[in-house]
């Protein structure tokens, strides 16, 4: 892990030696600009050699990808390249927030180049397509998907797409990114390639990316004082079973009720987990709850004498308890968790547009930011080249989220954000 207030790092070289870096704020990223090997057995190194060119520690990889297309794309045959990769990236954050804003954090991002600037454009638009079904369809999560401000653009960016997020405390999450960077990277990089008529031409290119912060996002747009409500898409167990055994007599005959349902429902392509550990039943309700398992199935002796069981949907809680019959359930369960997955969508989505507020001039707009009013304001996309929309956004740490494709580009929506 990569801590701002650290800035000289010790390791051991291959003959056991200590090797010292320095790292240096460049100036969000992590930077080697000095390092010294010791001159001789158990001596503390010189001072640190400054370095004729500072190592980046792994920031986003355009520069490094962009050198790398340059050797490998000759012609408009080579094109469109198209690049995705997962890796580990490091910034020099001074406030780490767990998920959303970690110095070192996991991630997909995705490079590519094309022979024209209409393909690029589209697969920019493609990318910021894929990544809103799969926040929507998958986590549960709404999102407003918008191009960002000139101020808020990638830098080298000709245009920035954006899925923007709102979590319950009405602050925005900036949910993934899709950029169309015309040919400025190329050129920078030398990306070049023989057309179609025999002349030598710049690419287009394009990078998107996604990363940890959607586990973040998915924490605080579903959790609740309990803990954790895991979307039924991705949940590692759809399903938990947990045996209620009062009498160690009836362990096998209960266990065995509960297999049958765990074969029953593994047949349909559904995660189960039966828990058949020594815990406590209480601790066992208590753990699936903080975890969030979608759905909880209690099985005792009553229930397997009455050829029954009781379920619990954890968006719903007690109030949703209901028994029904081992092949009932096992019919209805995918229906069940379909239903969880929009009772959460929707329950979140309706959060969102009930705190997104139109305001008609910078006067309203700093009113609704003075009031202590959450989530995002609506305003005219030419107001944010004043002055006064400068000074109010410094004033209550606001920035622009995005201008929706809904509006056309008309409108813009400005908010506090993570």
């Amino acid at each position: 892990m990569f801590f701002p207030n650290l800035t000289t790092i010790e390791f051991k070289t291959s003959d056991d030696k200590p090797l010292y870096i320095k790292l240096t704020r460049d100036p969000e990223t992590g930077a080697i600009t000095a390092e010294k090997n010791p001159d001789g057995e158990g001596l503390r190194p010189a001072p640190a050699a400054e370095l004729e060119e500072p190592y980046v520690i792994r920031p986003t990889s355009e520069t490094i990808i962009g050198d790398s297309m340059s050797k490998w794309i000759q012609s408009y045959r080579d094109l469109p390249l198209k690049l995705n990769q997962w890796c580990n990236v490091m910034r020099w954050e001074m406030r780490p927030r767990l998920f959303l804003r970690t110095s070192e954090f996991l991630w997909q991002e995705g490079h590519n180049a094309f022979e024209t600037e209409d393909g690029a454009r589209e697969y920019t638009h493609k990318m910021l397509e894929v990544y809103a079904t799969f926040a929507e369809e998958s986590l549960a999560i709404p999102v407003i998907k918008g191009e960002k401000t000139a101020d808020e653009r990638f830098p080298g960016a000709d245009m920035t797409l954006t899925i923007e997020a709102m979590m319950q405390d009405g602050k925005a999450l900036q949910a993934g990114t899709s950029h169309y960077l015309g040919q400025n990277f190329a050129k920078s990089c030398g990306i070049k390639f023989l057309g179609r008529e025999g002349a030598e031409q710049f690419a287009y290119t394009t990078s998107w990316g996604i990363s940890t912060r959607l586990v973040g996002a998915m924490i605080m747009t579903h959790g609740d004082d309990d803990g954790m409500i895991m979307p039924p898409r991705i949940a590692p167990h759809q399903v938990g079973i947990i045996p209620i055994i009062r009498d160690d007599a009836d362990t096998d005959k209960i266990m065995n009720y509960a297999q049958g349902l765990v074969d029953k429902l593994e047949e349909r392509g559904i995660r189960v987990h039966l828990d058949a550990s020594e815990n406590r039943t209480g601790d066992k309700m208590w753990g699936m709850i903080k975890q969030g398992v979608p759905i909880r199935v209690e099985i005792g002796g009553r229930e397997v004498d009455d050829g029954t069981l009781t379920h619990v949907r954890r968006d719903l809680g007690r109030d949703s308890k209901a028994s029904c019959s081992v092949d009932e359930f096992a019919e209805s369960a995918q229906g069940i968790l379909d239903a969880i997955h929009d009772e959460l969508f929707n329950r979140a989505k309706t959060l969102r547009d009930e705190n997104i507020h139109d305001v008609t001039d910078l006067a309203a707009l700093d009113e609704f930011f003075k009031a202590e009013r959450i989530g995002f304001a609506r305003i005219d996309s030419a107001l944010i080249e004043d002055a006064e929309y400068e000074r109010i956004c410094k004033s209550y740490s606001l920035t622009s989220r995005c201008l929706p494709f809904s509006d056309d580009g008309t409108k813009v929506l400005v908010g506090k954000a993570y």
